[in-house]
């Protein structure tokens, strides 16, 4: 191969070179002059000197992808002028010179020394020049030449995708074009069959074939069915060189799917459908389903029910669950065992959408009978009337009948009925039920007025199916009678005018009825016959259940008589009818010119004028003055007052001095001197008073002496006790005796310091105030004598 290769190239060039150097030859002849000293004269005699054009060509060839170990010789550069003697040298430039392309710049041979691939680049542009080797000045202008990269067969087919995937319907007919497969080839179409493309299957006969020339694939069998096989896997291959052999090729996969078509009719899998039901089932419950198998998909497949014959037509109803494309029948209305046991239903499956082109295939429908039992339930009882409105009169007797509700058990056995009221509806007790033949009586009276309608329910239960029970609304009308006499529709206060005028009208009236329409309005308005001819008043019925009310005489007077009451009577248009005596009070008001009310007290009248500014700013002085006075006596109450005898809270020893000796019990006689207790002064003469003296001396009654050391502390105090009591000189109070005595007779005096403040003590306590705040009241108390003076 590789000399051959070299033997290819080596022909080229000699061709190319030896028809370089014909047309070299000719262009010399006929254009060009010699380069060595031939001249030409012109017209005019002078010589014309023309430059010799050393070779002429137009591109060079070389094989891609050679891989042999010497450089491939691609062309030999020559001049005419070259001798041979090393003076000329050729120099190349251009695209790829030096790297790819190199030449022998004594010989001008052009070689490549790298291997060349045409689907990389399918040719070189490159410039000559033959330069002189000493000068390097150019001896002939530089040429460009164009060096080809000759093609051969070395990039297999590729396809543009390596899966195709493709839709076809089913049952279509031989030829019809599925998909398009398109495959390309690198190498040069141009030059030889290396990029002439030959599709082909390899894969997928007999269902499809494919155009050898153009890629597509069409089907190849009729009637290809989808139920029966829905994909199929198809391998096309592409060969070039025309197919022939020596050529690469390439291959893809294409996945084919059958799409489907409505070529199938829907078929019940059995002929008769067993269903049952029960009686106590309610409308619209599901009774059975029903299914129609159809092998298309999609919306070829699907298929609606209906229900087209059977005595069960007004009885169940048949729906399509397009989920699961089953017939769901449902009951329509209420089942009555005993009245109907079974029933029958033909049922129609059908598909929605049929197409034309094979309707051949049909019909796309099918029928199948539905056959449904009733069974036996146990049911509760039936009441005859859904609801029951019964009518009684107000204030009938307790035990009047109302009405009566009936009910029976629809089962064949036909149980016993017990009725009850619910008493969660008639919570107050108002009626009973005979339990046996349900009729409904009164056990108080009723009052329309207080509630007009009563709404109870009554059971209804089997006896012996306690859990089988009934209920119906009961509605009692109670019918009004005319018990209740018209009043005063309002607290009505009239008020006229001192100035009336004679037959004026000041109030109108209206009246209110408890009692229905019928035995209310219309209402009848008049005096009571005794005072029929009132000097004052009069009443006019307007008859629309008014009244208005007129002033009879002129002028009134408040002074006289500001009050008037004045009854009238109404009656409703009941039968029998009733009436009421009401009373109207009327005012006396003082009024202007224009009737306008200005005051309605009698205590006012008396006043001509009103208070003026100068009568309220005197009336509100005063009442300050007496706010002050009220103050300030208030203020001097408060103030404190020395009282005229020393309380204890004054004596400060009874603040300090305390005995918290327990003692020793009875038998203790060493705790404490009774002696201690006894006043001398308090025995021999009296408590003194700060503000008097008493006009006599007390003296102690008889029998009533000091007490000897040894005497029972009982006695000692219920004797000090008697002598209080009976003491006109004592304090006048007696809840507690103060034993202040400290002694006498002692040689050191007392040792209590409260009092030193009082005495001509030499002490100074003012070494006090620097003891901080808990001898503050010591200090302020026993501070120095000059304060205590001026205090004092």
């Amino acid at each position: 191969m590789k000399e051959d290769n070299c033997l290819h190239a080596a022909l080229i060039c000699l061709g190319m070179l030896y028809c370089s150097h014909a047309l070299a030859a000719e262009k010399l002849n006929h254009s060009r002059p010699s380069l060595h000293g031939h001249h030409e004269k012109g017209k005019e005699g002078q010589v014309l000197h023309r430059s010799k054009r050393g070779w002429v060509w137009n591109q060079f060839f070389v094989i891609e992808e050679y891989t042999g170990p010497d450089p491939v010789l691609v062309g030999r550069l020559h001049s005419d002028i070259d001798s041979g003697d090393g003076n000329i040298k050729y120099i190349l430039s251009g695209e790829g010179a030096g790297i790819i392309f190199v030449i022998d710049d004594k010989s001008g041979n052009i070689h490549a020394t790298k291997t060349l691939d045409r689907e990389e680049r399918a040719q070189y542009t490159l410039t000559a020049q033959a330069v002189d080797r000493n000068t390097n000045r150019p001896l002939e202008p530089p040429s460009e030449f164009i060096v080809k990269v000759q093609d051969i067969n070395d990039n297999p087919p590729e396809f543009l995708h390596e899966n195709y995937h493709a839709n076809v319907p089913e049952r279509s007919n031989v030829g019809t074009s599925v998909i398009q497969v398109t495959a390309s080839d690198a190498d040069d179409p141009t030059y030889g069959n290396s990029a002439k493309l030959v599709y082909s299957i390899l894969e997928g006969q007999p269902y499809f074939s494919v155009e050898a020339q153009t890629g597509i694939i069409r089907t190849a069998l009729p009637n290809m069915d989808r139920e029966a096989k829905e994909e199929y896997h198809v391998v096309i291959q592409a060969k070039d060189m025309g197919g022939h052999m020596g050529g690469l090729s390439g291959t893809t996969k294409v996945t084919i799917t059958l799409t489907d078509v409505n070529d199938n009719p829907p078929k019940f899998p059995q002929s008769v459908y067993q269903m049952s039901v029960s009686e106590a089932a309610v409308p619209g419950e599901e009774v059975g389903r029903v299914k129609a198998k159809d092998p298309d998909i999609g919306e070829n497949g699907l298929v609606a029910y209906s229900i087209i014959d059977g005595d069960g037509m007004d009885m169940f109803e048949i729906t399509t669950d397009y989920e699961t494309q089953e017939g769901v029948v449902k009951l329509k209305k209420t089942l009555d065992y005993e009245t109907k046991k079974s029933y029958s239903l033909k049922v129609e499956a059908a598909n929605v959408h049929i197409d034309p082109k094979f309707i051949s295939n049909g019909p796309f429908k099918d029928t199948v009978t539905v056959k449904i039992a009733v069974e036996d339930a146990d049911e509760p009882p039936v009441f005859l009337k859904p609801s029951y409105i019964f009518e009684v009169q107000e204030n009938a007797a307790s035990g009047t009948v109302v009405g009566k509700v009936h009910a029976k058990d629809p089962d064949a056995a036909n149980s016993a009925i017990r009725y009850s009221i619910d008493r969660h509806t008639d919570l107050e007790r108002y009626f009973t039920i005979n339990a046996e033949d349900g009729n409904i009586k009164t056990i108080k009276a009723l009052d329309r007025e207080e509630i007009a309608w009563h709404n109870i329910s009554v059971f209804a239960v089997e006896v012996h199916k306690q859990h089988q029970e009934a209920k119906v609304p009961v509605a009692i009308k109670v019918v009004d009678v005319n018990d209740n006499a018209p009043k005063f529709a309002a607290a009505y206060e009239a008020f006229v005018c001192e100035n009336a005028r004679s037959n004026q009208q000041f109030i109108t009236i209206s009246a209110d009825d408890k009692d229905d329409s019928a035995n209310g309005p219309r209402f009848i308005f008049s005096l009571p016959p005794e005072i029929i001819h009132n000097p004052n008043f009069t009443l006019r019925d307007n008859r629309d259940n008014t009244a208005s009310v007129l002033v009879r005489r002129e002028g009134f007077s408040r002074q006289k008589q500001d009050l008037y009451l004045l009854p009238i009577v109404i009656s409703d248009g009941g039968m029998p009818p009733l009436s009421s005596t009401n009373t109207l009070t009327i005012r006396v008001c003082g009024c202007d010119s224009n009737g306008s009310l200005l005051s309605c007290n009698a205590e006012a009248y008396i006043l001509n004028a009103g208070l003026s500014t100068g009568a309220l700013i005197a009336i509100l002085a005063c009442i300050v003055i007496l706010l002050v006075i009220v103050v300030l006596f208030v203020t001097l109450k408060r103030q404190k007052k020395e009282p005229l005898i020393v309380f204890e809270e004054e004596d400060v020893r009874e603040n300090i001095i305390t005995y918290d000796d327990e003692g020793g019990g009875e038998e203790d006689t060493e705790a404490f001197d009774i002696a201690t207790l006894q006043n001398p002064d308090g025995i021999n003469g009296f408590i003194p008073r700060k503000d008097i003296k008493p006009e006599y001396q007390y003296m102690p009654r008889p029998g009533l002496r000091p007490a000897p050391n040894s005497v029972d502390v009982d006695d000692f105090i219920n004797t000090r006790i008697q002598e209080a009591d009976n003491d006109p000189t004592a304090p006048p109070y007696d809840s507690i005796q103060i034993y202040g005595y400290e002694g006498r007779g002692s040689v050191a005096g007392s040792l209590s310091s409260l009092e030193s403040a009082t005495t001509d003590s030499d002490l100074d306590y003012d070494y006090l105030q620097n003891w901080g705040p808990r001898f503050k009241k010591l200090a302020d108390l026993y501070g120095s004598k000059d304060t205590f003076d001026d205090d004092s």
